[in-house]
């Protein structure tokens, strides 16, 4: 009695890699990396940090360009 042997299937034997991902697989760490971007960039809660003033210039023109 022998045992069957199974084939692989068609797209095993290609070459290439077919490899998709839900439109959300992108976009949820996008949104989350803009939403955190956001809270650091935040002036209101920026009170209390003392930076050189070079470095406080850079992040509120950071903030402006992304407001816009």
């Amino acid at each position: 009695m022998s045992a069957p042997t199974h084939t692989p299937p068609l797209s095993a034997s290609r070459g290439g890699v077919d490899i998709r991902l839900p439109w959300w697989a992108l976009a949820l760490p996008t949104l989350a990396f803009v939403v955190l971007l956001a809270l650091i960039l935040n002036p209101s809660d920026a009170h209390a940090a003392s930076g050189s003033p070079a470095v406080t210039q850079f992040l509120e023109r950071v903030q402006q360009l992304i407001a816009r």
